[in-house]
């Protein structure tokens, strides 16, 4: 896990064709906007968390993101120990410090 500061993450997901962005915050949250092609997955929703990240494909690159960057750097932690992901990347600071693009739900 590695914890990268918004230019960092922005750059090296731009890089990145095996990236896939989630989003851990809760529905509300990303409601008041999010990275665009996230996917949503509540990390506070913990079996739920599991049971959808371990649908997804382990090889890819796990770009995580929270509001503040306390949950996602969590998540990241989560996703190393637990799910075997070997290659997950929390936003410093979260959504909270994203300058990039936002979609709204």
């Amino acid at each position: 896990m590695a914890n990268l500061t918004p230019n960092e993450w922005n750059a090296q997901l731009s890089n990145d064709e095996n990236a896939i962005i989630v989003d851990v915050r809760t529905v509300d949250e990303v409601a008041e906007g999010a990275i665009p092609n996230a996917i949503n997955i509540d990390v506070k929703e913990p079996q739920t968390f599991l049971e959808k990240v371990n649908k997804l494909d382990k090889s890819k690159s796990f770009y995580v993101y929270c509001q503040s960057g306390s949950r996602s750097a969590e998540a990241c932690a989560v996703l190393n120990l637990m799910c075997e992901v070997p290659k997950a990347f929390s936003l410093d600071g979260g959504f909270s410090s994203w300058n990039g693009a936002v979609v709204f739900s």
